[in-house]
């Protein structure tokens, strides 16, 4: 050995192939004596530790061998020795040989060391050597566990647990640990067990001689893994830590506003939050915050975001996928201590595209990466869909890019699969895709990266303890040396589908890397097949494929590198080509329990025989149906499990299926059915313990009954007293309702619990001190049970009942005291002056939001008693979702009143009552309940039935409401029943006659509405009349006119007409009577009318020969005829004198000389041609005096005739001779001329329409604006139009008028203009701008919408950050 200075020395540390802190003691060597790495020792203690050791044992030991003493000698001169540096080169030759010597020197020592042991057993010092080793354990949460072991060893070990190798110091944390060491037995004692107790624990004993060390590992279980509940006044489990000195104070954790199961879907974001309140408050003082799911901490990553605001702890799940399903746990660590809360979050699976696809893969893994190899892993999903997975693709990509390529060409059924062929160096990502008849489902979420290199060659090993030596080897030249063969190859995957191989690398094989060439032989035959011909393959593993299935082969390896193909391997011996791993066994039985109103506690058999189990998948069906809905999407190991999300009041049955690698399994017997509600549980504590009365003896005592009863009737009480002297209180003692055998003038305090059969409840509150001393008092006790019903806004209803002792004189009334829960003594006031003989009392006029609390005080002739235990504070406030109890009457006509609860629970009722007593005639109710609905039925509605109806829903925090009956309500109310029962059509208009053309008469009438169910019978003096040649019916039921027509009225017609109309059980009368005179006068009418008629289709006059006087005072007789009415016309003149006759000829030439005149005079009156605009186009129109049928009038356009079109069209109106144009163009321009004919050449009107425009908006609006408030807006719109068009703007429909704060402007004929300044909600609308010339009009609209102002408190920013997280 050479000396070396101090610098040299650091040259020499950079440059040692070998790590700096080598010793022989822990290096891990091959079968060449080759160093591979390094053993770390479970305990390592340093050269102090060792003296303090060796120091401890000399007071122990009083007499020493003096084998003992050379030993401890020894050790702490090799521990002197050990400070100094010495450096060795050596080369790799003499290394291993000296190495082989070492050992054998060793080996020698050894047997040497264990012959004189036995020779002198009691002087010899040795390690310690575990006799008794600690035994592993499993316990359930909240119970204590020990672990015991037994060590021999001289000089006596020292011992020292760990827990996942961290020291245990069980003196600082007593009410955790105990550690006891008694005659070399040892035990460590863990008490409150939770599942962070979970862990390997180590012992470890070491004296002078050595150290050695056990694992026993402790699994603790809860018994309810899903515990959605902590309650809030539970104290923080000190198990960890206690009192904080650094601080000064003990801290208690509350967690609060918790989040509950949640239910989320693949790709949605999902949070979880829950506040925390740390008491007391220190500056600058943060607990720490840890997330764990399935109880593994949970790390922030690109899927899971964390954030803590020092109030609140939010976890945030991006774009959730099956692998997110799990308990959820938050952790609050203080110094004092740790609380946690936990709840299960559910992920369902995304819409599928094509129905009857499988869904996702989930939790793909890779395992056994290599150069050119790695194993993917994944797990089956819950559903399969329409039909079975027939396999799985997988899919690799190449970190940094985004191409996905597929691995292989035909599915796999095992959920497993050996992907070769990738690139050494590089980093790969995977995912899998199920598929079967249907489809092929989305891909799985992707996997973590993973890098294609030699493990070895991935992350250094641990560094070994520093000897002080530093040792250099030299590397002999192994170029061109053909390598060794492999060893150990051995078939570690083998299916149907493919054989999966692994072997170690050869002995020899130098700096220079080898490949590995794969040879196969199939049984039978000596024929070795290379595999892998092409390229030699870089990784000590191999996947087969193609392989026949059923046959056996045998495989070896050679190694190759560029000296050449070295021997084979050793054969591994012959492999059938078939599945190794058999589908899981159906579970057993699966039982379901009731649990809450939404869950059901499943639990069945775990599967019998299985390998590899990944865990089980529960399926959930509505009894009656042949649906099945997975319960879980991420398969789970246990044999119970809370399924979530179900309908309440709903049956459902389960079935369990198990998986592994190869499959599913057969699904297991279907469960018993089962209601979702929730389980009975024990009842809350009864409330209000008072004294109701006392005697020399016994007492008296009276309570609340709990609030919430379990879901269950509450079977009983049991009663606990004990004494009370000054401030010292004894033992609690049982007892029956009486508290009897007391002692007089002894004081004494009592507490109550409820029973039913779930358990006994808590124990109340305990009562103040009460003496027991006789009452010799006159006036009346104290009334007892005080609550109240029907909690609102404004009012409430306090009920009480009547005290246990009257006094001298029963009680006569009661007097109710009301005060505002923050007031003093001096706030009490009365709710009313008269007495109040009911037991009941309705106090109004309260404030909302205010507290009150009240007591009711009882008289009798003697007086007024002390008053009741106070009742409250109540909140004077409307629970959101309170219903009234409301009447309803059906079409049957029953009256009943109906109460309905959307917060039903488990044991929940309708309770009636009236007047807030029991009901217990039942004749004159019948009272049905519904879900959530209960109704009471009127048997028979009277006088009786007057009074005040409430209904109350127990097992609720006190639901309820009432309802008055008055007589004026009850009067009402029968008048809806008979018109229900008996319902009458109503009628728009009664039964009405008129007389039409020829004679005939019309009777009808009309309905208000009908079905179309309605009949009608048409009625003449009691007898059904039907349709033929006299009469003629018609109901029209979308109208509801119901008419009948006669030809004519004859003598026998007179009577009386009825029209009877039957819809459903609805009726309706109408009639009318014709008789006397009236049918007389309307018999000679209709015959009138008919002769008229009958006249008039011949030649008639259309005015009879009448006269006129002109203003020349001539007189001229006159008559007016019809176009059909031509003929010859005679006036015949006679008197005494004689007589005359004149003669016109009104036919053919006569007739049209009239009728020629006739148009001279209207086509003369017509007006200049005229335009006007309208919505649609224009209108070109002339006026007349008057216009006759078979006038001719045309319209030209540039001389030519226009042909009738939608969008030209020529008509008249009254006078009016008009040319419509609809959306006008510019071909529409021009000359536009009427011509209408006069007898001889006609007339015509010429209008021009050249160079003129149609106003309209050209462009510049948008069709919305979206402003925010306070902003201003100005928007512009250009028009166009000759002449120029006239512009308004509308709001609404409603016209704008220009102002301060809204601004209209037009400028230059061409620019509208709108602006609002300092925009507010009010501005939001729908806005237009109407432009309008005599050509046309038009209008151009838009939308308005104003974004309100939102201001953000500073101090909520980190709140609202984590809730957008």
């Amino acid at each position: 050995t050479d000396s070396i200075p101090p610098q040299k020395v650091q040259q020499e540390l950079k440059l040692s192939p070998l790590p700096k802190r080598a010793k022989r003691t822990y290096l891990a060597m091959d079968k060449d004596k080759e160093v591979i790495g390094y053993v770390i020792p479970v305990f390592r203690a340093n050269h102090d530790v060792v003296r303090g050791l060796m120091e401890a044992q000399e007071e122990d030991v009083t007499e020493e061998g003096i084998n003992y003493v050379a030993m401890r000698n020894l050790f702490v001169r090799e521990a002197r020795e050990a400070l100094d540096v010495k450096v060795e080169k050596k080369t790799r030759t003499k290394y291993v040989r000296e190495s082989a010597e070492r050992l054998e020197v060793n080996r020698t020592m050894d047997e040497w060391a264990e012959f004189r042991k036995k020779m002198n057993p009691d002087n010899l010092t040795h390690r310690p050597e575990f006799i008794v080793k600690p035994r592993g354990q499993t316990v359930w949460e909240g119970k204590t566990v020990k672990l015991h072991c037994t060590v021999a060893g001289w000089p006596k070990p020292k011992i020292a647990w760990y827990k996942n190798n961290v020291l245990i110091d069980a003196k600082a944390h007593p009410e955790k640990y105990t550690v006891e060491s008694n005659y070399n037995m040892h035990s460590l004692e863990i008490k409150n067990c939770d599942f962070f107790d979970t862990a390997q624990y180590h012992i470890s004993a070491l004296n002078v001689k050595g150290e050695s060390s056990c694992v026993a590992t402790i699994v603790v279980k809860r018994f309810q893994e899903d515990e959605e509940s902590v309650p809030l006044d539970s104290k923080p489990r000190m198990s960890l830590y206690g009192f904080c000195a650094e601080h000064g104070v003990t801290f208690e954790t509350t967690i609060i506003d918790k989040f509950e199961v949640a239910f989320g879907s693949e790709g949605e974001t999902l949070s979880l939050g829950c506040t925390v309140i740390i008491f007391p408050t220190v500056k600058r003082y943060q607990p720490d915050v840890v997330w764990y799911r399935n109880s593994v901490p949970l790390k922030p990553s690109k899927w899971v975001h964390t954030h803590w605001s020092g109030e609140r702890a939010t976890l945030t799940l991006v774009h959730l996928n099956k692998e997110d399903e799990g308990l959820y746990t938050l952790r609050i660590n203080t110094k004092s201590g740790f609380e946690t809360y936990s709840a299960y979050v559910f992920v369902r699976d995304a819409e599928v595209e094509v129905e009857g696809v499988p869904v996702a893969p989930l939790d793909v893994r890779c395992h056994d990466a290599n150069k050119d190899y790695v194993v993917v892993t994944w797990k089956q999903p819950a559903v399969e869909g329409s039909s079975a997975i027939l396999g799985y693709y997988i899919d690799r990509c190449e970190v940094g890019t985004h191409h996905w390529a597929q691995c292989n060409d035909n599915p796999v059924k095992y959920a497993r699969f050996p992907v070769t062929g990738l690139v050494e160096g590089r980093s790969y990502i995977f995912r899998v895709r199920a598929v079967n008849s249907a489809g092929v489902s989305r891909p799985s979420r992707v996997s973590e990266p993973v890098v294609a290199m030699d493990p070895s060659d991935r992350a250094p090993g641990p560094s070994a303890p520093w000897t002080g030596m530093i040792k250099f080897t030299e590397e002999e030249p192994t170029v061109g040396v053909v390598p060794g063969e492999p060893s150990d190859v051995m078939v570690t995957e083998a299916t149907k589908s493919y054989v999966v191989l692994a072997w170690k690398p050869p002995v020899q094989r130098g700096h220079e890397g080898v490949m590995y060439y794969i040879e196969k032989c199939m049984s039978g035959t000596d024929t070795w097949q290379r595999v892998n011909t092409a390229m030699p393959v870089k990784s000590p593993r191999f996947a087969l494929f193609d392989l026949a299935e059923g046959k056996s082969y045998s495989f070896r390896v050679r190694c190759c590198n560029s000296a050449g193909v070295g021997e084979p391997s050793v054969s591994t011996g012959e492999i059938t080509v078939a599945d190794k791993l058999d589908l899981p066994s159906a579970p057993g039985n699966p039982v379901a329990t009731r649990n809450t109103d939404t869950s059901v506690v499943v639990s069945w058999g775990a599967s019998k025989g299985v390998t590899q189990l990944v865990g089980y998948y529960i399926d959930c069906s509505v009894v009656g149906t042949d649906v099945w809905m997975p319960c879980n999407n991420k398969p789970v190991k246990q044999t119970r499990f809370v399924c979530h999300g179900l309908t309440t009041g709903v049956n459902y049955v389960f079935r369990i299926k198990a998986v592994n690698a190869a499959g599913y399994s057969q699904s297991s017997p279907n469960s018993d059915a089962v209601v979702v509600k929730a389980a009975i549980s024990v009842p809350g504590k009864p409330t209000g313990v008072t004294l109701l009365e006392a005697v020399k003896d016994y007492m008296v005592l009276g309570w609340t009954e709990p609030a919430n009863n379990g879901g269950a009737d509450i079977r009983g009480y049991f009663v606990d007293y004990r004494t009370v002297k000054g401030n010292i209180v004894g033992k609690w003692h049982e007892m029956n309702l009486k508290a009897e055998n007391l002692k007089e003038n002894v004081f004494y305090e009592f507490q109550v619990r409820a029973v039913n059969m779930a358990g006994v409840s808590k124990g109340s509150v305990p009562s103040a001190p009460l003496e027991c001393k006789e009452w010799t008092i006159t006036v009346p006790g104290a009334p007892v049970g005080l609550h109240v019903l029907e909690v609102r806004d404004t009012s409430v209803v306090v009920l009480w009942e009547p005290p246990l002792f009257d006094g001298r004189s029963p009680v006569n009334g009661y007097y109710l005291d009301i005060k505002e829960a923050s007031a003093g003594e001096e706030g009490w006031k009365a709710v009313h002056e008269k007495t109040n003989k009911m037991k009941y009392m309705k106090v109004t006029g309260l404030k909302a939001g205010t507290s009150y609390v009240f007591r009711v005080r009882a008289q009798n002739i003697a007086g007024v008693g002390k008053p009741s235990a106070t009742l409250g504070p109540i909140l004077a406030q409307t629970r959101p979702g309170t219903k009234d109890i409301y009447v309803d009457v059906d079409d049957d006509g029953v009256i009943s009143m109906v109460f309905e609860c959307s917060e039903m629970k488990e044991g929940s009722e309708f309770v009636w009552s009236k007047n807030y007593q029991a009901i217990t005639d039942t004749s004159r109710l019948t009272i049905t309940h519904e879900r959530g609905k209960s109704r009471a039925i009127f048997n028979s509605p009277s006088l009786d039935d007057l009074g005040t109806f409430s209904c109350v829903v127990t097992n609720t925090d006190g639901i309820s409401s009432s309802y008055t009956l008055t007589e004026e309500g009850l009067k009402r109310l029968l008048d809806i029943s008979h018109d229900h029962k008996f319902p009458v059509i109503p009628f728009k208009n009664e039964m009405a006659m008129e007389l039409l053309e020829k004679g005939r008469v019309r009777f009808w009438t009309q309905v208000e509405k009908c079905t179309s169910a309605c009949q009608v019978d048409y009625v003449f003096n009691d007898v059904i009349i039907t349709q033929g040649k006299k009469y003629t019916m018609n109901f029209d039921k979308s109208t509801g006119i119901i008419e009948m027509f006669m030809d004519s009225l004859e003598v026998t017609d007179e009577g009386t007409f009825t029209f009877n109309l039957v819809d459903g059980k609805a009726k309706g009368t109408t009639s009318l009577v014709l008789i006397g005179d009236e049918f007389r006068e309307l018999q000679k009418k209709s015959e009138f009318a008919r002769a008229e008629w009958v006249r008039k289709q011949g030649p008639h006059f259309v005015e009879y020969l009448d006269f006129t006087v002109t203003p020349q005072c001539d007189v001229l007789l006159k008559c007016k005829i019809s176009k059909k009415d031509a003929g010859i016309y005679e006036v015949f003149l006679s008197d005494d004198r004689g007589k005359d006759k004149s003669t016109f000829n009104l036919t053919d030439a006569g007739y049209q000389a009239v009728m020629n005149e006739l148009f001279r005079v209207i086509a003369n009156s017509s007006s200049e041609i005229q335009v006007t605009s309208t919505e649609h186009g224009i209108i070109l129109y002339s006026m007349v005096t008057h216009y006759n049928e078979d006038l001719r009038v045309g319209w030209l356009h540039k001389d030519a005739k226009i042909a009738a079109s939608e969008r030209v069209k020529s008509g008249v109106t009254g006078e009016q001779l008009w040319l419509k144009i609809n959306e006008p163009t510019e071909k529409d321009k021009g000359k536009y001329t009427m011509d209408i004919f006069d007898g001889k050449d006609g007339v015509k009107r010429v209008f021009d329409l050249t160079g003129k425009d149609r106003a309209r908006v050209v462009g510049g609006l948008p069709d919305v604006v979206a402003i925010q408030e306070g902003k201003s807006l100005n928007l512009t719109g250009n028009v166009w139009g000759d002449p120029a068009p006239e512009v308004s703007w509308t709001k609404n429909e409603k016209a704008l008028v220009s102002d301060e704060h809204l601004m209209l402007k037009f400028e230059h004929g061409k620019f509208a203009s709108i602006t609002i300044t300092a925009v507010t909600t009010s501005d939001s609308g729908k806005y237009a701008l109407l432009v309008k010339n005599k050509y046309g009009a038009e209008a151009g609209e838009f939308t308005v919408s104003i974004l309100e102002n939102v201001s953000v408190d500073m101090a909520l920013v980190p709140l609202i950050s984590s809730l957008a997280l």
